[in-house]
């Protein structure tokens, strides 16, 4: 781990846990294993060792080492805006459970924080997907995607005031879309009378 020989930490943290599971050291190198998967940039799979860690041992002193990770683990499994937010969700659940069972961690401050990044990615995320429909002219969905932005995100102002200008905006298109619409149906009805006639 020291020479950061990730990989080849990840081998030797394994044949300890299957050759030896009743060792003293086991425990250890379980823990020690998420770490080096964690290092390694390999976040899936240090997410999954965190979480076999905590069902393996609930009640381990360090547990609110192993929520703070996990929550790492995945946030950092996020990729961009433009992607799925469902790590970055369970990354703000496992904050919230260290918060709240561990409130005097030396890791509650820091995971407060990252709380407040996940929810500013996903309302971004929300952002984006609601200006793809703008941009595609489908003020409906748009204007829709606006405000649920603004329903849900008011802890991130800055993405929540942005929406809410949008949403006026997305609105005002949607109805005089809907407003053209009928009038060409109007409009398509004399013509055909006319093209009779």
């Amino acid at each position: 781990m020291s020479e950061k020989n990730y990989v080849r930490a990840v081998e030797l943290y394994n044949k300890l846990r299957d050759t030896y599971p009743f060792s003293p050291y086991t425990v250890d190198a379980e823990l020690s294993l998420a770490d080096a998967y964690f290092l390694d940039e390999e976040y899936e799979l240090a997410a999954e060792t965190y979480k076999d860690f905590e069902s393996l041992h609930p009640r381990h002193e360090a547990i609110p080492y192993v929520l703070y990770q996990t929550g790492m683990s995945l946030m950092k499994e996020f990729r961009s805006i433009d992607r799925a937010t469902t790590e970055l969700k369970e990354a703000y659940d496992y904050f919230d459970r260290l918060r709240q069972t561990f409130p005097d961690s030396p890791y509650s401050k820091s995971a407060e924080e990252h709380m407040r990044t996940c929810r500013q990615l996903m309302a971004e995320h929300e952002l984006y997907i609601a200006d793809v429909f703008w941009h595609m002219k489908k003020y409906g969905p748009a204007w829709h995607r606006y405000e649920y932005i603004v329903a849900t995100y008011k802890d991130v102002p800055e993405v929540a005031e942005h929406a809410q200008e949008k949403s006026l905006a997305a609105y005002h298109n949607y109805r005089e879309a809907q407003s053209q619409e009928v009038r060409e149906k109007r409009e398509g009805s004399w013509k055909k009378w006319f093209t009779w006639l």
